[in-house]
């Protein structure tokens, strides 16, 4: 289980850092790809890039350090809170990518109860 968890934690960790660096970094590229960073204003979209960066780095360095593991658990629960928004937008929108969404709320769900079942 701890390996499952640890694997699913680096795949989201990766997946929020990436993407979130494309916000902060490569703007034009973002809106680009995602519809969504078109309407919005580029102070947002740096803000949700910061959010989705410091929401990986929580998926990873609390429990690999050992210093307030917690933060693993509360990290995880902020991610479902983000993919639970993005899935409204794009359902809102009439927009691709709610079952992407959907599919990264259900794994860090799956960090969620795994560390409550640990802990």
């Amino acid at each position: 289980m701890i390996t499952a968890l640890w694997v699913v934690q680096i795949l989201l960790a990766f997946v929020f850092f990436t993407v979130g660096a494309m916000k902060l970094f490569r703007e034009n590229k973002a809106k680009e790809i995602m519809l969504w960073a078109r309407d919005v204003s580029k102070s947002y979209l740096i803000f949700v890039g910061w959010i989705e960066i410091l929401g990986a780095i929580g998926l990873i360095l609390p429990q690999a350090l050992g210093i307030l593991p917690v933060l693993t658990l509360l990290s995880a629960i902020g991610i479902m809170m983000i993919m639970i928004l993005a899935a409204m937008l794009h359902a809102r929108r009439k927009e691709k990518g709610v079952g992407i969404n959907i599919f990264f709320l259900i794994l860090a769900l799956f960090v969620v109860i795994g560390h409550m079942l640990i802990n």
